[in-house]
């Protein structure tokens, strides 16, 4: 990839976040989460455009306390909810869950298929809400056939149900890998007959799922883990990284909004240097 066009994309797609973003305290103070208080420092800044969520921990969390696993991912549905009401409060445009992977296929089939059950009764229960709130819903992934029916019926009337909303964005990752996401976009471009010198970073990109889902500007991995984990690995790149110890289930609103304001403290250069270290007085 070339990076001198990836800097000047990523450098515009930076102008047009900060020309969407909002005040977090402003919209803090509009908006309600479960959780209103805002941590002190944070101040009038924009938030970022994308953030995305390694929603990590629940099986440290049961142990724990001694509890099957199970009761972890019971718990991390209060989590969900809170976050998501965090972000569109603080006016996160949109907002990434990554809740199941391809890997996670590989756990006992108890546990998976407690996970797919849970998923449905979430996904049922909060739908009203998320409708109500004007937040367009959609699932990444969903392509193996072990996902049940079901689910991925309730997946599809839930996207369509949101679909023409113009709030967050609300993606949520299940069945997902990033190098799978690769992959079928090479796939595309070749059964498409793309020849390999009019194959550049946009138009691979727009061979992704949800092509028009904007850059990751901020991940945020609880439980401490600092690792990637097959995440929308083509969105993330430029991606800023947060890890609070703080294990999913236990993660609230404040945690969420001391994330933005970790991002906020943070010079984003998108491989480049700040004007102020290259001689120019800043903006």
């Amino acid at each position: 990839m070339s990076r001198g066009s990836a800097g000047s994309s990523r450098a515009t797609e930076t102008s047009r976040s900060g020309a969407e973003g909002v005040d977090v305290t402003r919209r803090q103070a509009a908006g309600t989460t479960s959780h209103s208080s805002v941590p002190g420092d944070v101040r009038p800044r924009r938030v970022p455009r994308h953030v995305a969520c390694v929603m990590d921990g629940n099986g440290r969390w049961a142990a724990q306390r001694s509890l099957p696993r199970t009761s972890g991912h019971r718990a991390a549905e209060t989590a969900v909810i809170d976050v998501i009401e965090a972000a569109r409060s603080a006016g996160v445009g949109w907002l990434s869950l990554y809740a199941f992977s391809t890997e996670n296929w590989r756990r006992p089939h108890a546990e998976v298929d407690f996970l797919m059950h849970l998923v449905r009764r979430v996904v049922r229960k909060h739908a009203p809400l998320l409708h109500a709130r004007g937040i367009r819903c959609r699932f990444l992934g969903v392509t193996d056939p072990r996902v049940p029916a079901a689910l991925a019926r309730d997946f599809a009337d839930l996207m369509t149900l949101t679909c023409d909303n113009r709030g967050m964005t609300l993606t949520v990752a299940f069945d997902h890998g990033g190098r799978r996401d690769i992959v079928e976009a090479a796939r595309s471009l070749i059964r498409g007959g793309v020849p390999a010198e009019a194959v550049d970073e946009e138009c691979f990109a727009a061979h992704l799922p949800f092509p028009d889902t904007p850059d990751v500007d901020l991940v945020i991995r609880t439980s401490g883990e600092q690792r990637i984990s097959n995440f929308m690995l083509w969105q993330v790149a430029y991606a800023e990284w947060v890890f609070p110890p703080v294990l999913w289930p236990d993660f609230r609103a404040p945690h969420f909004l001391e994330c933005l304001h970790t991002y906020q403290q943070r010079d984003r250069r998108f491989g480049g240097v700040l004007p102020h270290q290259n001689g120019e007085s800043r903006p």
